[in-house]
């Protein structure tokens, strides 16, 4: 049985393009990368569930120019600390409240892809005043995260069930590590429809995950952060409604690939078109600005597949924040 995180490095990790650091926040060491200058703006990237840092390797690179750039590893993944039983949105917020107040230590824009768009959002609402200069949520899904949203589709019509999938056959901490049943799985446990829906929206047209191991990410990534969406634990105390409604700075909602499979009503995306509006207009009633980019035939995570446009994007809209 395979097992992997920070007690077996050598099984786990392997080098890459910017070199590591960790910063210590009390609970957990927060490991992270940095390029750019201390003169340029401060960009914090928050990479999403089952995603290390060096997923924004090619973005990073094209982002240096503009601004100091901290690419983090939240808790449970990369090389950051393993927390069991407490994966949380609210806990990873605070973590990188600490994070910029200690290693930061001065006002950043925060981009956040996916679950890291979640915790964006909750920089935004929760963070204390004036640290927060703007938040680009990618493809973040807002009220699909819960288990029971005010508006659309919740987890079990999203990308829930492969999140079961993954707690049933690798386990906390990889306690179960049963990589190949979890692939023999995916055809007869989930329904065809989602499994299109998620390689469209990886950008992988032979599928989700495929191979005989698990992919890089993946083994830097401790599964419970699957249960604890699935189960709803991660968000049992982050109310998606209160948080946009509690939002203190500028946002851009970039919103990507999305389709409703008719026969079942499962969202084949990240976060619908209604919940989009939705959440748009929670910002603007709270009194902040909210731009939104529809990007429909971009992956999930642009910063990976399409790093130009995404830096474009990016780099266009804090420009405009000044």
């Amino acid at each position: 049985m395979p097992h992997y995180g920070p007690d077996n490095p050598d099984t786990t990790y392997v080098p890459h393009a910017y070199p590591e650091a960790r910063f210590d926040t009390g609970e957990v060491a927060l490991n992270h990368a940095t390029t750019g200058s201390a003169d340029h703006p401060a960009l914090v990237l928050i990479p999403p569930q089952g995603t290390s840092w060096w997923s924004y390797e090619a973005a990073m690179t094209l982002l240096a120019d503009d601004f100091e750039v901290f690419a983090v590893d939240l808790r449970g993944q990369g090389r950051s600390t393993w927390t069991p039983g407490r994966y949380t949105v609210d806990n990873m917020g605070n973590d990188l409240v600490r994070f910029i107040t200690g290693r930061v230590r001065r006002p950043v824009v925060v981009a956040g892809n996916s679950s890291g768009g979640l915790i964006a959002a909750w920089l935004s609402a929760y963070a204390p005043p004036g640290m927060i200069r703007g938040a680009y949520l990618e493809d973040t899904p807002l009220f699909s995260a819960e288990i029971r949203p005010p508006y659309g589709q919740g987890t079990s019509q999203v990308v829930g069930p492969m999140h079961q999938l993954v707690s049933k056959y690798l386990g906390d901490q990889w306690s179960v590590g049963d990589w190949q049943g979890f692939l023999k799985a995916l055809p007869r446990e989930l329904p065809p429809a989602l499994l299109r829906g998620l390689a469209a929206m990886s950008g992988r047209s032979g599928g989700y995950f495929g191979g005989d191991e698990p992919p890089q990410s993946m083994k830097e990534y401790d599964p419970e952060w699957a249960r604890a969406f699935w189960t709803g634990s991660a968000t049992a105390s982050n109310d998606h409604a209160r948080m946009l409604a509690s939002v203190k700075a500028p946002v851009l909602l970039a919103h990507h690939y999305r389709a409703v499979d008719e026969e079942t009503g499962t969202l084949l995306g990240a976060i619908s078109d209604l919940q989009a509006s939705q959440a748009r207009r929670l910002i603007t009633e709270a009194g902040q600005r909210c731009d939104y980019r529809s990007f429909p035939d971009a992956a999930h995570a642009m910063h990976a597949h399409n790093p130009q446009l995404y830096v474009e994007t990016l780099r266009a809209w804090a420009a405009s924040l000044d």
